[in-house]
């Protein structure tokens, strides 16, 4: 599993929907035309959908390491 995933502050989205597009994994979608969602276990965290952002609003978080 990857060491982080993406996570989309849903105040700045704009829900452009180009996250969504570049995804390789289709773990980013635009829920409804409000606001991008990601899917943290589907997330490779790869950080494709935070540099396409043109809202600066998605960052990748470090996952939890479980002892």
């Amino acid at each position: 599993m990857a060491k982080q995933y993406a996570t989309v502050n849903q105040k700045l989205c704009v829900s452009c929907g180009a996250c969504q597009n570049i995804c390789p994994k289709e773990a980013i979608s635009v829920w409804r035309g409000c606001y991008a969602e990601s899917v943290p276990e589907a997330c490779v965290g790869c950080g494709l959908c935070a540099k396409v952002c043109p809202a600066n609003a998605i960052t990748l978080t470090a996952r939890e390491v479980s002892a």
